[in-house]
């Protein structure tokens, strides 16, 4: 019998905004210092650090709907701002070469970003249950951190090839890339107190911790 989770809905939504504001602010191109990424990066860490705590908590199969989830209104999201764009303007409203700037771009952003954060939540919720077992739910730290590893840079590298291949030179890809990977795993392990308070409170206040011992780890599986 399924439990009735008190906050998991919660958790599930503000993933899902994280996920759909940040497509949307990947639109701009940012430069802090040397480091140069799409605006979204500002933001996206938080969906790997909401990612680790639904799968340190509630385990690989939840964590893998809620994934899911975020996926298809991403998809819906940029379908909507595609076809809201080709729709034929009102005279009196200025706005569409803006709009065509800046919403338009998004569906090739969020067609990279659906593959790339399809790969590297999965690499990311996989690499944290196995680790979880393998340390026996010791050393918190360091399935947040590794899993991070492997799913920022598998997410970094697969969304700046897909979404900006052909409009930069390759020398600012890879400056991108790197710039990504190093920004966004440097927001997890800043925000590793964070997620230790909030595992912890959630495991006590859902009476959870689940081991992935007998879990089907296919991304497709429905149960």
């Amino acid at each position: 019998m399924e439990k009735n989770y008190h906050y998991l809905g919660a958790i599930s939504v503000f993933f899902v905004a994280v996920l759909l504001i940040s497509n949307v602010a990947a639109a701009k191109i940012v430069q802090l210092g040397w480091l140069t990424f799409d605006g979204g990066t500002l933001l996206f860490p938080l969906s790997y650090i909401f990612g680790d705590i639904l799968t340190e908590v509630y385990g690989y199969k939840r964590s893998r709907s809620v994934i899911w989830l975020g996926f298809f209104s991403a998809f819906m999201m940029s379908a909507m701002f595609f076809i809201v764009g080709l729709l034929p303007a009102s005279p009196e409203w200025g706005g569409q070469a803006a709009y065509d700037t800046i919403l338009g771009f998004v569906p090739r952003i969020v067609g990279a970003s659906l593959v790339a954060y399809l790969a590297g939540e999965f690499c990311n919720s996989f690499v944290l249950a196995k680790m979880k077992i393998m340390t026996k739910g010791r050393w918190l730290w360091t399935r947040t951190i590794g899993s991070t590893i492997v799913g920022e840079l598998v997410d970094s590298a697969i969304f700046v090839t897909i979404a900006f291949a052909g409009l930069y030179t390759t020398g600012l890809l890879v400056t991108m890339i790197v710039s990504n990977y190093l920004f966004k795993t440097a927001v997890e392990i800043l925000f590793t107190p964070v997620t230790y308070r909030a595992v912890a409170w959630l495991k006590k206040n859902e009476a959870e911790d689940y081991y992935d011992y007998d879990t089907n780890f296919n991304p497709f599986a429905v149960k």
